[in-house]
């Protein structure tokens, strides 16, 4: 029973049977509006779900499809606003995750982590490459010295 099980639950889990709609709900001023509900639903197959946005306004909604669900018309509602789309993937590519992106509201174009992440990120890499390279260099160093010294010993 745990085997059959198992098996339905990694079903759902494969790339290719997992579609994701994800996006931001943003107020007037811009700024995420957290704890709103939004509406996800493949109307074809009358399956949805509704889901809650977080703290700063992100949601994401997964269904189980498969390729035959491809065109299936979607429903995305939020703050009583709709967006009609189809689903949507490359129905050859079985690894990748398959998902779409909604946003609601202006403003809310939100592309990845703030830009001082990736500053800071990378500052923190070049430092750390930096002591790296200074150590195998001294390293080298060390090694070069002592390949002098008994060179010099088995001349004498």
């Amino acid at each position: 029973m745990s085997v059959m099980f198992s098996q339905v639950a990694l079903a759902t889990h494969e790339a290719d049977h997992r579609f994701m709609v994800e996006g931001y709900v943003c107020g007037p001023d811009g700024k995420g509006m957290s704890s709103a509900d939004v509406l996800v639903k493949d109307t074809k197959i009358s399956y949805g779900q509704v889901v809650r946005t977080d703290g700063d306004g992100y949601y994401k909604a997964m269904f189980h499809l498969h390729n035959d669900n491809f065109g299936d018309p979607l429903l995305v509602e939020a703050r009583g606003e709709q967006q009609h789309l189809k689903v949507e993937f490359d129905q050859k590519d079985l690894e990748s995750d398959r998902k779409i992106r909604v946003n609601f509201g202006t403003g809310c174009e939100v592309s990845g982590p703030p830009v001082w992440i990736w500053w800071g990120g990378g500052a923190v890499v070049a430092v750390a490459g930096g002591v790296i390279g200074m150590k195998l260099v001294r390293s080298q160093r060390k090694r070069e010295r002592g390949r002098v010294k008994s060179q010099g010993k088995r001349k004498s």
